[in-house]
Order: structure tokens, then sequence, then C-alpha cells
């Protein structure tokens, strides 16, 4: 097949275009970093330079089979008129692009951010009511849903927590936390969530892109674990001892919603390094049921968490 990627100079979408690139397929990656894009080609993948969010967002390119949509601004922070111009204006885009392309298939990667609420959530359904959204990443991926929803032979997947080689925020994050000092724990640490390696997920999205399947499917690596034994799993790959300390989550959520205020209040204000949707996730479980993969896309997690951080670390 020739298939499109976007975001390819980006974490998943890099991965998505070698794995294609090693089954056969010819794969053309859009995305905006052309340093990675030059990368892309040395490995024999096509690359074009392109800002799906800009109004002009079109390439002279050959009519393809497939187009996977994994360019996104995805951050817990932020402008809302970025992420409506990454999110909604270049998926609509990236629909158009795709259309006029005559590709048979659209596969949209969002997020299970849409599923937030600050209170315990476990095997979130896809047909469960969405809530009214966290913060502008969320309200930006469900309005980009809604755009694929509309559209025909599209599927839409939603990809929990995606940590491997390459990856620059979630684990990486948490390690140069540990090494500055105490890590806040809530609620003891006891939440769960469930992981899933990149490799894994670009198996789910492999699946989706091959299945006759239409709507929406939750992946993750399908195996939940404490908040805090994920972090000590990580600093013991990177050779650190973690240290914690116990906040109630009332006063954490204080002080983020009073640090986001500031922040939105006084120009040129650095990102808040805690926010409300940051301590909402270390503070309630939420995992994904994967019943609807696989029965329909035939998805099966197949990295545990303990492999994962070898392959990350090694």
């Amino acid at each position: 097949m020739r298939i499109v990627v976007t975001g390819a100079t980006g974490f998943l979408g890099g991965h998505l275009c070698r794995h294609l690139h090693r089954l056969g397929h010819e794969v053309i990656g859009l995305g905006r970093d052309a340093t990675k894009g030059a990368a892309l080609k040395i490995d024999g993948i096509g690359f074009h330079a392109l800002d799906l969010a800009l109004p002009d967002a079109d390439l002279a390119l050959p009519p393809v089979d497939a187009f996977i949509h994994a360019a996104a601004l995805s951050s817990n922070w932020g402008p809302r008129k970025a992420f409506h111009a990454a999110n909604v204006v270049g998926t609509r885009n990236a629909l158009s692009l795709s259309d006029r392309l005559s590709a048979g298939r659209f596969v949209f990667i969002s997020s299970p951010s849409v599923y937030f609420r600050f209170r315990d959530q476990l095997d979130q359904a896809e047909s469960d009511t969405l809530p009214p959204p966290v913060n502008a990443y969320a309200e930006s991926k469900q309005q980009a849903e809604a755009l694929v929803r509309a559209h025909t032979n599209a599927i839409i997947v939603r990809p929990r927590g995606l940590y491997g080689p390459g990856d620059t925020t979630l684990l990486p994050r948490l390690i140069r936390a540990a090494k500055e000092g105490a890590l806040p724990l809530l609620r003891h640490g006891d939440a769960v969530t469930d992981l899933t390696h990149v490799d894994d997920v670009v198996g789910g999205v492999t699946c989706a892109l091959i299945s006759r399947a239409t709507g929406t499917y939750n992946i993750s690596g399908g195996a939940p674990q404490t908040i805090k034994s994920i972090i000590e799993q990580a600093c013991a790959h990177a050779g650190i001892a973690p240290r914690f300390t116990d906040i109630p989550v009332g006063l954490a959520l204080f002080a983020a919603r009073t640090a986001e205020l500031l922040a939105r209040l006084t120009p040129g204000q650095p990102e808040p390094i805690f926010t409300a949707y940051s301590v909402g996730v270390m503070a309630y479980s939420q995992t994904l049921d994967l019943t609807a993969a696989w029965r329909d896309l035939g998805y099966v997690p197949q990295i545990t968490f303990a492999d994962g951080l070898r392959r990350t670390f090694a």
C-alpha cells in the first residue's frame, strides 16, 4: 500500500513510518521538522515538510491507499487557539487532503484524555458518555473526533500513555523530577493506570489500518499498575532511588489551579510545573477497556511494562 503518515517527525509518527516501511509499504511522511524528515529519507521513507494547521496545507502527491493522521499538538497546557489550529483545523485539512488523494482508509490518532474526570475511572469503554473536556487539548480532540466520525471509512484510536525509545515527555519528565528532589505522591501513589509501549501502539494502529472496522477503539498496554510502582520501576532503570512526599489531593489541586490562574494573568509566564489535569492524572485511577479492539481489530498488547522499560533504556 501507499500510505501517508502525518506527524511523521513526531514520536509516534516516526515509529509508524519506519514500521510500515519495514512491512514493505510505500510511506509518505508529512511533518514540520526538516531535520528529522531528512533522517526518514535516509531510511528510504518519503518526506514532505507541511504544517496542516495552515489554510493552504496541500501537496501534489500521487493517489494513496490509506492516510494516518498522527500529527497533533499534545500538551496539558497552552492557549486554546493553538490547540484548535493544530488539532481541529489540522484534522479538517488532513481529511480534505486524504479525500484529494483518494485514500480508501483514514486512521485518526486521538487521545483518552477525552474521558478524563476528576475521579477514579476503571475500564473506560468507547461507548461511555464523554464529560465536558478537562482542558483545551481534550476539547480539541473531542472536536477533531467529531469531524472524523462524519467521514466515511474512517477509524479513531485512543492510545494511552505512550512511552518508548524517542519519548521526550512521559518517563523522561518523571526521571528528571526524581533527580531534582522528592516527588509528590497523591493518595499514596495507589491510583492505577495503564501505559503503552510505542511498539504496541504501532501494532494497534496497524490493526486499525488493515481492518474494515469503523468507529472508535481504545489502545493500551492492558496491564494497569500503580503510579508509585511505575515511578519506582522507571527510576530503577535510570539508576535513581526516588524519594516521595505525600500531599493531599485537595491541596495539590488548589496549588495547581492557582498556578494556572497566575500563568494566564501574567504575560510570558511559563507553563505551570503542575496543572489541575496533571494532578488528576497522578491522583485518580484511569484504565481502558480493550474488549472492542480485541474483538474487532484483533489487537492484543505484546509488551509488558518490564520488557518495555528494558527496550526503552537499552
